[in-house]
């Protein structure tokens, strides 16, 4: 298994290579292929659908790109003035297109979205087993193949203008895009690292005497972040083709420009030198690379989190998906034995290159995985997803939180209604947005969820072809069948009283309601 880091500048040097073409609606595959080969050997290639069809090409060598961009024509500007600048995005287009379009066949197009949760429910009724329906809804919301190179392409467009300014930098994605939990659809962070320059830098203070470049100083480190992604935003804006509505968000507490990428149909965000969240990347890619388990696990939460309204796109008060990732987390170091292990853990297998210490924290822990003995757990995904609800719908937020860096429940040190610890910045709490009512409504919804799995008549509802197992938690608890009624009608003023004790909520009527829809 190869580390974070390699696979990261194997896809950034792959998107060095590649080019984005917009082509006729029915394009001849095989000739466009015959006319690209010209300028070199392509690697690998697949169409998609935005806005019309594009095909991703990437080449075996940079120099191919070149050979290219110096046969592709000006674009004739018969109303608009055209910016000059020569980017990997092209528009293929056929010289006689009426004689040429009987022969033409329609190719196979690269799906870059998810399929609805109703259509994934019926997919879900085939399924034999819980683990099998949470592959199966693996499967149908993982990033592909494709999808994650359009990801490094973007990034790699971005770059090119970056480089006009600073020669050294990188443009990376994060988040997402790259640590194994991200989900066809989700957007594109990215950021504008100038590690590189600092390396060299270090590099030339050996020898007898120092040169250093003459830079403009300025008074704080976030002003140049504000100054640079000005310039940068404000060049997407003019002059990026298919770079739409950028906003500059420079006042934020982590300065971004925020701008639509037409061409490859992402939402992204450009930051700055963000390296605490890139050890966090790296972590998660870790935990989701140990075991098959773990990913699986995590979709299917985030999928059923989203369907119940317990997590949202929108920034608010109820729980983020980094947050709910983080639960599954630290609930896979509670297993016995650990299917994970904790940060402390793997901060003891690091050795000198895995030594991290940024802004004072300590960000360590090993990048080899092979270095990580697996788990001896064999647990099903079927009884890892009802202990999940069963673990977190007993779980005592009102004296606990989760620290994954121990994998211990510890004393809250302040009255949050949810706190995970931040596993490398840790006087942070990651959920500190989170307030009292969401969290009742995730609780309710956990227990809910628990007692639907254990209670279910399982091989009734498949003969009924009703949703069973994880289907009939993707479907809105106030939507489902009059068996929900009746279990509603039954529960009496001692389980709803089970339900308050444990909580040890001060708010009764809150949860009651959540208890009851």
């Amino acid at each position: 298994k190869k580390t974070f880091t390699e696979v990261q500048t194997e896809r950034r040097e792959q998107a060095e290579r590649t080019v984005l073409i917009k082509c006729p609606s029915r394009v001849n595959e095989k000739k466009l292929l015959q006319y690209l080969s010209s300028h070199g050997k392509i690697n690998s290639h697949f169409f998609f659908e935005n806005r019309g069809i594009h095909a991703l090409i990437e080449f075996s060598e940079k120099s191919s790109v070149a050979s290219l961009q110096d046969v592709v024509g000006i674009p004739k500007a018969v109303e608009h003035h055209v910016v000059p600048f020569k980017s990997r995005l092209f528009t293929f287009t056929l010289k006689n297109p009426v004689a040429k379009t009987a022969e033409e066949t329609p190719v196979h197009l690269s799906r870059q979205s998810h399929i609805p949760v109703n259509e994934l429910i019926q997919k879900l009724h085939q399924a034999d087993s819980i683990s099998s329906q949470m592959y199966i809804l693996l499967n149908e919301y993982q990033l592909t193949e494709e999808n994650i190179k359009l990801r490094f392409l973007a990034c790699s467009l971005v770059q090119d203008f970056a480089r006009a300014y600073f020669p050294d930098s990188t443009v990376k994605p994060f988040g997402s895009s790259v640590n194994t939990f991200g989900k066809l659809g989700c957007d594109v962070d990215m950021f504008l690292d100038f590690r590189d320059t600092q390396e060299h830098a270090a590099k030339m203070k050996k020898g007898p005497f120092e040169m250093e470049y003459q830079m403009k100083r300025l008074p704080s480190e976030r002003l140049a972040t504000q100054k640079i992604l000005s310039v940068i935003g404000d060049c997407l804006d003019n002059f990026g083709p298919g770079c739409m509505s950028v906003q500059k968000i420079l006042n934020a507490r982590c300065p971004l420009v925020k701008f639509a990428h037409q061409p490859t149909g992402f939402q992204c965000d450009l930051s700055v030198s963000n390296s605490i969240a890139i050890r966090s990347s790296e972590l998660l890619y870790i935990y989701g690379t140990l075991d098959p388990r773990v990913r699986a696990l995590v979709f299917s939460l985030r999928c059923w989190a989203r369907v119940h309204g317990l997590t949202n796109s929108i920034p608010g008060t109820w729980i983020t998906n980094f947050s709910l990732t983080m639960m599954v987390m630290f609930f896979l170091q509670k297993r016995s034995p650990p299917i994970i292990p904790t940060l402390d853990q793997l901060k003891e297998l690091a050795d000198e290159k895995d030594k991290h210490i940024i802004g004072g924290y300590d960000c360590s822990f090993v990048s080899d995985l092979s270095k990580i003995n697996p788990t001896k757990n064999t647990e099903t995904l079927d009884e890892l997803l009802c202990d999940f609800f069963e673990y977190f719908g007993n779980f005592d937020f009102r004296k606990n939180s989760l620290n994954l860096r121990r994998g211990k429940e510890v004393n809250k040190p302040e009255s949050s209604p949810l706190y995970i610890w931040n596993p490398f910045e840790q006087d942070l709490n990651i959920s500190k947005n989170v307030n009292q009512p969401q969290l009742e409504k995730f609780v309710a919804m956990a227990r809910e969820s628990a007692w639907i799995l254990q209670k279910e008549d399982r091989t009734q509802r498949m003969i009924n072809k009703e949703p069973w197992g994880l289907a009939a938690l993707l479907i809105p608890f106030g939507k489902s069948n009059t068996n929900k009624m009746r279990r509603t009608k039954g529960m009496g003023s001692e389980t709803i009283r089970s339900l308050l004790d444990s909580l040890k909520l001060s708010n009764a009527s809150n949860l009651q309601k959540a208890v009851g829809k």
